[in-house]
């Protein structure tokens, strides 16, 4: 992480990345029209764009990673298991698109990034046994969310912008979303690489101090662990509790994803009132009433 390499290639970006944003304020005819960010309910729009990738891609990556490597199912199981978030938000679709015509979009963008914090939340308490049952509810809660994170904040981006601007501002705004998914990814990367020799230490720690909890919790036999592991482990011993000792402690760097993905999501939340309610907004709310 803190290699000459990746502090030379993370230096090069940053410095590339500024000229870009520089050419492209001082430019006649940019590629982008970067000076959309001024406007206050289209740069809080982007961060909830932003927010969104993060928790959505994050997901549909974390997902199929626990399912192949912890439960080791084939990529038909994985995709069975994963329909839940796609069906859920088809159902949810008709309802979203007739609240967004007529209630607040701050409100509706409020009360999905809630709960797509809470579905995201919930798979924080995953376990080595955990499977599609355990699955089915949160994906239902952040299926259900999704179309409120979705289009009430687009609302509030591009509302109040010109019919010129709309173009350019929608592909910022998309690009927000694409770019927290892949940064979303890299963190989830670095939690899960960076956490699981942390977890695998604690682990073996907590099982040679003799705490059955973290025996059941490996999946270890009672009456083996009965049997006595204080001491040094003699190699059978440390060939036997290994994968037991690495699959726990992945479980638990799964989870740790989990959370940063809900915190992104609360941060959502967080930001929505900072959005202005633009004249689109209250004109639609208007002809509701």
């Amino acid at each position: 992480m803190f290699s000459p390499i990746c502090i030379s290639l993370f230096s090069l970006s940053a410095l590339t990345g500024g000229f870009f944003v520089w050419r492209t304020l001082r430019a006649a005819h940019p590629i982008v029209q970067l000076s959309t960010f001024r406007d206050h309910s289209f740069a809080i729009g982007c961060v909830l764009s932003f927010c969104l990738g993060v928790g959505l891609f994050g997901s549909v990556y974390l997902i199929p990673v626990f399912l192949a490597f912890v439960r080791g199912h084939a990529a038909l199981e994985i995709g069975s298991t994963m329909l839940v978030t796609g069906v859920a938000q088809l159902a949810v679709a008709p309802i979203a698109v007739a609240l967004e015509r007529r209630v607040d979009a701050r409100l509706l963008t409020s009360v999905g990034f809630a709960l797509f914090a809470f579905g995201l939340g919930l798979s924080t308490f995953e376990t080595r046994d955990t499977d599609f049952s355990e699955m089915f509810w949160p994906q239902v809660i952040r299926g259900a969310a999704i179309m409120f994170c979705l289009l009430p904040p687009t609302r509030l981006a591009l509302g109040a912008l010109s019919e010129t601007q709309v173009p350019d501002a929608s592909g910022l705004f998309n690009l927000m979303r694409n770019l927290g998914g892949a940064i979303g990814i890299a963190l989830i990367d670095t939690v899960l690489y960076g956490r699981t020799g942390i977890h695998a230490d604690a682990l073996r720690v907590r099982l040679l101090a003799g705490d059955m909890t973290t025996a059941r919790a490996i999946g270890l036999d009672p009456g083996l662990f009965a049997s006595g592991l204080s001491g040094p482990l003699t190699p059978n011993a440390e060939a036997y509790l290994r994968p037991m000792i690495e699959k726990a402690a992945f479980v638990w760097s799964v989870n740790d994803a989990w959370a940063m993905l809900a915190a992104f999501a609360l941060l959502g939340v967080l930001v929505v009132p900072f959005a202005w309610r633009t004249k689109q907004a209250s004109a639609v709310a208007i002809e509701a009433n």
